[in-house]
């Protein structure tokens, strides 16, 4: 939104680790009770990510952040999707599985974590190599693949997976992220 210009819209807070998106009331709008959600006006519920942006993406087109012409929203697609199964589930599998924070409300094996651990390393290399030549994923322009590789990377570090952040693209396109007022201010 901040990246469109959008007017935020009027949020709720929801505490994961209480598990107040397990509820009853919140599982009415998420079935399968994970964050986010978008309430439309007319009570239409939208969870996932991607899902609600291509939404925003559709009512205010400028800035692309899928792309404009075909081979452009084709690139955005496969660096995104490439970001969410090779690096963003491994590192949220190891972080979930070593971290014992849910362990509550679901089985955990450590020895999960720690392959998942080393597949987010291995894929993060390999999207360091790619920036090398790119200023960000689908190329010279700013998109949906950067906002979910960064905050999986952000996120990855802030949960402590051991990860190479220090890679010099990495660490080169995280600062060239962190210098974007959507990601300053979030």
């Amino acid at each position: 939104m901040q990246e469109k210009g959008i007017e935020p819209f009027v949020s709720q807070t929801y505490d994961l680790r209480a598990g107040d998106n397990l509820s009853a009331e919140f599982r009415q709008m998420n079935p399968f009770g994970r964050v986010p959600v978008l309430e439309l006006d007319d009570g239409t519920f939208l969870a996932e990510s991607v899902a609600i942006c291509r939404y925003l993406e559709g009512l205010h087109p400028e800035p692309a952040l899928f792309g404009s012409t075909p081979l452009e929203l084709a690139q955005v697609e496969m660096w995104n999707r490439r970001a969410e199964l090779n690096f963003m589930l491994p590192a949220a599998s190891s972080f979930r599985n070593l971290s014992g924070v849910f362990k509550d409300r679901e089985k955990i094996c450590e020895e999960w974590g720690l392959i998942s651990a080393e597949v987010a390393a291995a894929a993060l290399a390999v999207f360091d190599e790619h920036l090398a030549s790119s200023t960000f994923l689908a190329g010279d322009v700013f998109s949906v693949a950067d906002i979910t590789f960064a905050i999986a990377v952000n996120f990855a570090e802030r949960v402590q997976v051991d990860l190479p952040y220090d890679l010099s693209n990495i660490a080169r396109y995280r600062q060239t992220i962190a210098a974007r007022p959507s990601f300053a201010t979030g």
